[in-house]
């Protein structure tokens, strides 16, 4: 892990929780193995009330998708291709709970695309989403995932492959 980048990106969200009104720490962490390699930026979230961590999170996680991009746009501005890097940021196990939602919904529409044999359009995801289902079902040589579309009723549709 690039650990000027872990710290650049630390610093912006201490600065950004600050300017927010809100007192947590943040700390840079490498990515777990279930995710795409990125600097993970972990809000502490021990000094937060339960209505600040809600708040952070959003409905569906909104708000946290929207602070991660807000970072990601930000901390990539203006540095070329190959020093940018992907930031996750995380707030009381969202992304792992996130995560494990994403495959059991994953994992059922598989279930479904074979046992029908017809299209089954996963809605309401985001894009950062739709991209774990694909990472989750590449490995099912037997079913084939593409987005169809246009945001914001883009959806991913998981189907079998034919013969």
């Amino acid at each position: 892990m690039d650990t000027e980048r872990e710290k650049r990106g630390q610093q912006w969200l201490q600065e950004f929780l600050h300017l927010s009104g809100i007192a947590a720490n943040v700390s840079a962490e490498s990515s777990p193995t279930f995710w795409e390699d990125s600097c993970w930026l972990v809000i502490d979230e021990s000094g937060l009330t339960g209505e600040q961590i809600a708040g952070l999170t959003g409905a569906d996680g909104h708000v946290l998708d929207a602070i991660q991009y807000l970072a990601n746009t930000t901390l990539n501005l203006g540095l070329p291709p190959e020093q940018q890097g992907a930031f996750t940021v995380d707030l009381a196990g969202y992304r792992e709970r996130r995560y494990q939602e994403l495959k059991a919904i994953a994992e059922n529409a598989a279930e479904q695309a074979r046992d029908t044999g017809k299209e089954v359009e996963l809605k309401s995801l985001s894009a950062a989403e739709r991209r774990q289902v694909h990472t989750i079902l590449k490995e099912h040589t037997d079913l084939e995932t593409y987005s169809r579309g246009q945001e914001p009723d883009r959806r991913l549709v998981v189907r079998v492959l034919e013969d």
